[in-house]
């Protein structure tokens, strides 16, 4: 199946992705701080030190870190702001959902994939320039790059610091409204399934890289809230630790993870074949990585909760993980739920 025709947002000083891991390795072991963005494929990516960093390319806040750069908002202006963000979601057509759907449960089902996180576009018309939502939203990683390319994502890929690693592997979502909505999501088997599956592959990721790989919090719940309601999800905490010199091959110690397992699936190579299958469009940077080494640490999240300016107009790109238990509607449905923006 050929992916459709309309292009991700290809930004201007981006570089291919040797180079790319070639320019962390080099600052990395330099100690020069620097702001990344690695695209889903692996194909280009974004490395910029921060003492040269131009406000006009890419914009950031992360849980540790952020650029320094005020947004210009008064408080005042900034709570009008948010009071004012609208999204008009055009949700993809159901019978597209259905075939993507359908396509990786006969993968789950010939036993070629155990999880496959299955995503699609959905057009939106947003109240606000990607800019001004910049501003408003509150997430652990927001990314701004060219004010096309807009990240704000609860999820974070790896830390690292002082030699260890760590990763908190994001899966299942819950509305905080629904009734018992933490007893629910906690105790749901398809979703206990799909978070053992990512844990391990998780967990195996690190043991490439890492020694002493264990699991130190399993299945605890992040909330994250929009403007009405709240989303739970749920996540765990893997640790490991790095050999000694190792920020000289930082650069290789990333790629040897990507794609990220929790946006992927398992087994990872033939997950992503089915997922492209089945998803029949580019996502660039969607679910690529962004992240910020500061000179010591590292610190860096999955690009997911994501809006692009694209040649076709402007798309939230969203999804989850299926498993054999999952359902169409069901599922279609959690797709649908996560294009929102965290305002408050």
């Amino acid at each position: 199946m050929k992916l459709q025709t309309t292009r991700t947002a290809t930004p201007e000083h981006q570089i291919p992705a040797g180079e790319a891991l070639e320019r962390i390795n080099r600052f990395a072991r330099n100690r020069v701080p620097f702001v990344f963005a690695l695209d889903f494929d692996l194909l280009y990516g974004l490395v910029l030190p921060l003492d040269e960093l131009n406000p006009r390319q890419l914009r950031f806040r992360f849980a540790r870190h952020a650029d320094g750069l005020t947004t210009g908002y008064s408080p005042r202006r900034l709570m009008a702001l948010r009071e004012a963000v609208r999204i008009k979601k055009t949700p993809p057509q159901f019978e597209r959902y259905r075939a993507a759907f359908n396509h990786v449960q006969q993968g789950l089902r010939n036993g070629d994939s155990f999880l496959a996180n299955l995503t699609l576009p959905v057009s939106v018309e947003l109240s606000h320039s990607l800019p001004e939502l910049y501003a408003a939203v509150r997430a652990k990683y927001t990314l701004l790059i060219e004010d096309r390319i807009l990240v704000f994502s609860p999820e974070q890929f790896v830390r690292i610091q002082d030699g260890v690693i760590r990763s908190y592997p994001m899966k299942g979502t819950i509305r905080a409204s629904e009734p018992n909505a933490a007893a629910c999501i906690l105790n749901d088997e398809k979703e206990k399934a799909e978070h053992l599956t990512i844990v391990d592959l998780i967990r195996n990721d690190i043991g490439r890289i890492a020694e002493r790989v264990r699991v130190e919090r399993y299945r605890y719940i992040d909330r994250i809230q929009l403007r009405d309601d709240a989303l739970l999800q749920i996540s765990s905490e893997i640790v490991g630790e790095l050999p000694r010199g190792f920020e000289s091959r930082l650069g290789e110690l990333l790629f040897e993870m990507l794609p990220a397992g929790s946006i992927t699936g398992a087994p990872k190579r033939r997950t992503v074949e089915i997922i492209r299958e089945a998803e029949r469009y580019e996502r660039g940077y969607y679910t690529g990585i962004c992240g910020v080494w500061d000179g010591h640490e590292l610190d860096s999240g999955v690009m997911i909760r994501f809006i692009e300016q694209t040649d076709h107009g402007t798309v939230f790109k969203a999804g989850g993980g299926i498993t054999i238990y999952s359902e169409l509607e069901r599922e279609y449905q959690e797709l649908l739920d996560k294009v929102n923006v965290p305002l408050h």
